[in-house]
């Protein structure tokens, strides 16, 4: 049986505390796909992506980013 991450807690406050800057530095390095849906899933739930349009656009970049294959160098 798997923990629940708390990163997507963890910057949720982030951007409740109107530090945003710092939110969308921890997207950029996000672990998983799974934790992005998890924080957008509770900034919907406080109407927070609203009010933070550019936090929407970097988690929603970051899940394209994590969903894609990686590209690899042929040797």
């Amino acid at each position: 049986m798997s923990r629940q991450s708390i990163w997507a807690t963890k910057v949720a406050a982030l951007i409740k505390g109107g530090n945003s800057a710092a939110a969308i530095a921890q997207i950029k390095v996000a672990p998983t796909v799974k934790d992005l849906q998890e924080l957008r899933k509770l900034l919907a739930t406080g109407n927070l992506l609203k009010l933070h349009p550019n936090v929407d656009a970097a988690s929603t970049d970051m899940i394209a980013a994590l969903s894609a294959p990686r590209l690899h160098r042929s040797p």
